[in-house]
C-alpha cells in the first residue's frame, strides 16, 4: 500500500520538475572532515538552499513527490511557497537514512532487475533490510529480493537523497514553486597563501580563496553562491536555526571576478560572481580577494612561564629556574582586507627556484586592519639556554630577588634578532632592578626583549627582578 500523508483520498502521484540554477547560502565551517577526500555525506556545516521547482498538479487534493533534495537535509525547517496555485496541508520529508538513497523511496513503485536484465519482480518498494529489498506486488504478496544488479522508477522517482511528500490542494497545471530548505553537509573556510618575497624588506604575496565542501548527498549544478563569514549559533550541529531574513547591507565594489563583500547582519557575506557546479563529495576553491604584496614583520621568539600569578607569594626556590627552550618562528602582517577564518600556508623560494612550505597555521576572523599572527614552528639554526644567576628572600623586609642569565645561539648563516618574553610570576609585585639591556615592552605580567644574535655567533641577556608583598599577602 502507497504512503499517504493524510487519511483522505488523493489523486495520482506526481513529482517535481528538478531545480535549475539554486541559490546556495553556505556559512563558514571549521570541520576538518567536511574537506577530507571521501563520498559518504557528512553531518558538519550549515547551508541554506534557495530553489525554484515546478510542480505539475493534476487538480483537487493530490500528493507531490519533491525528490533529489540533500540526504543532510534539517527536515524541520522545509518550506514550499506555491504562490496561490494550492495550499500544502501536510508535508513530509523521508531521508535516506543508513540504507542509502533507497531508503527515502519507500512506498513508491519499483521495478527489481536480475544478471542479463531479467526482470525479477515489479511493485511498491515496502522495506529495506541493509542490501535488500522487501516489494509488495500487485496481488499483495510480498517479495524478499535478496540479490539484484539494478533498481528502476518507472514514474521517475529514484534520485538520490531525502525526498519531500506534498499533501495539498490545487489547481490542475504547472505551478512554480519556491523551496527553501537548510542543510548540512555543505560549508566554506578560507585558504591564504603567503609567499614571502626575495629581498631585504620581509614582503609577502597572498593569494585568497574560498574552499566550498560539498559532502550533503546530492549535486549544484549552476548554483548562485553566497558565502557567509562569522560564527552564528546553530541550536543543533547537523542544522540550526534558521537565518533566513538578516539584511544584507549595500555590497563593496570587488575587482573582475571577485567577489562582493557586503554585511549581514553581524556577518560577512561574499557574492560569488557568476555560477558554480557543485557536484557532490567534492571540493571546489574559488578567489576571495585578488591577490596582493604586502609588508610582514619575521619574528624569533623564546618564551619563558605563563602570565598565571601564585594566590600568594612563592618563596619557595624550586620552580621558573633553569632550562632550554625552542625559539618559535613566526611572521606578522596587517590586514589590508577583511580576513574569514581559515587556513594559511607560508611559502619561500629555495636556492633551486622551487616554492616550498615554512609552515602553516589555522586563523581566526581578522577585520581589516587587524594584525596577523603566524606561528611557523620551531627554528632550527636557533636555540636558547636559561639559568637562574640570582635567588635570595628576606621575609622580614617581605623581598624576594630573582635573577636569569640567558644565552642565544644562532648557527645558521643569517643574523637574527631573537624576542626574549619572561613573566615574572611568583608574585603579581615586582619591580626590575637590573638588566643587561633595555626592555622593549614591559607590562604587569611580561617582560620582553629584542635581542641581537650575530650568524654563528652568542648573545647573552642578563636580569634580576625583585618581588614585595604585605603582611595580608602572606
Amino acid at each position: 500500500m502507497h504512503r499517504h500523508l493524510l487519511t483522505l483520498a488523493m489523486t495520482a502521484l506526481t513529482t517535481a520538475a528538478n531545480a535549475a540554477d539554486p541559490a546556495v547560502t553556505i556559512y563558514r565551517s571549521d570541520s576538518d572532515s567536511l574537506f577530507e577526500a571521501g563520498s559518504a555525506p557528512i553531518a558538519d556545516g550549515h547551508a541554506i538552499v534557495h530553489e525554484l521547482r515546478t510542480l505539475q498538479l493534476t487538480g483537487g487534493k493530490q500528493t507531490v513527490v519533491v525528490e533529489g533534495l540533500p540526504a543532510m537535509l534539517d527536515t524541520e525547517a522545509v518550506a514550499i511557497d506555491l504562490g496561490g496555485a494550492g495550499r500544502v496541508l501536510a508535508q513530509r520529508v523521508i531521508a535516506a537514512g543508513d540504507a542509502g538513497a533507497l531508503s527515502a523511496h519507500r512506498g513508491e513503485r519499483v521495478q527489481v532487475f536480475g544478471d542479463g536484465n531479467k526482470p525479477i519482480v515489479d511493485g511498491v518498494l515496502v522495506a529495506i533490510d541493509g542490501g535488500n529489498l522487501g516489494v509488495r506486488g500487485a496481488d499483495g504478496r510480498i517479495s524478499y529480493v535478496r540479490e539484484f544488479a539494478r533498481v528502476e522508477f518507472p514514474e521517475g522517482s529514484g534520485l538520490p537523497g531525502s525526498t519531500l511528500q506534498l499533501a495539498l490542494d490545487g489547481k490542475a497545471g504547472a505551478a512554480p514553486a519556491t523551496l527553501t530548505y537548510p542543510t548540512a553537509g555543505l560549508g566554506w573556510r578560507a585558504a591564504y597563501s603567503a609567499l614571502l618575497l626575495d629581498g631585504s624588506d620581509c614582503r609577502l604575496h597572498l593569494d585568497a580563496l574560498a574552499s566550498i565542501a560539498n559532502r550533503s548527498g546530492r549535486d549544484y549544478p549552476a548554483a548562485k553562491l553566497k558565502l557567509i563569514a562569522g560564527a552564528p549559533n546553530f541550536a543543533k550541529y547537523s542544522g540550526g536555526p534558521r537565518p533566513m531574513a538578516m539584511k544584507t547591507m549595500a555590497a563593496a565594489p570587488a575587482a573582475d571576478g571577485m567577489p562582493e563583500q557586503s554585511a549581514l547582519g553581524d556577518y560577512r557575506s561574499y557574492a560569488i560572481d557568476g555560477n558554480l557546479d557543485l557536484p557532490d563529495a567534492s571540493v571546489t576553491q574559488v578567489p576571495l580577494y585578488a591577490s596582493r604584496d604586502l609588508a610582514c614583520e619575521r619574528r624569533w621568539l623564546f618564551e619563558s612561564g605563563s602570565t598565571w600569578i601564585p594566590p600568594k607569594p612563592m618563596l619557595a626556590p624550586e620552580g621558573f629556574q633553569n632550562g632550554n627552550g625552542p625559539i618559535s618562528s613566526q611572521l606578522k602582517f596587517t590586514a589590508t582586507e577583511n580576513l574569514p577564518s581559515g587556513n594559511l600556508r607560508v611559502l619561500m623560494r629555495d636556492k633551486d627556484g622551487r616554492t616550498e612550505l615554512l609552515g602553516e597555521n589555522r586563523i581566526g576572523d581578522t577585520a581589516k586592519g587587524r594584525h596577523v599572527d603566524v606561528n611557523l614552528g620551531v627554528a632550527f639554526d636557533l636555540a636558547a639556554n636559561r639559568e637562574r644567576s640570582v635567588f635570595s628572600v628576606d621575609k622580614a623586609a617581605r623581598e624576594m630577588n630573582e635573577g636569569f642569565h640567558i644565552t642565544l645561539t644562532n648557527s645558521g648563516e643569517t643574523a637574527r634578532t631573537v624576542t626574549v618574553r619572561q613573566h615574572p610570576n611568583r608574585w603579581r609585585a615586582w619591580t626590575l632592578l637590573s638588566s643587561s639591556q633595555k626592555p622593549d615592552r614591559q607590562t604587569p605580567d611580561t617582560l620582553e626583549f629584542r635581542v641581537a644574535v650575530p650568524a654563528g655567533g652568542k648573545a647573552t641577556l642578563d636580569y634580576l627582578v625583585r618581588y614585595a608583598w604585605v603582611v595580608s599577602d602572606e
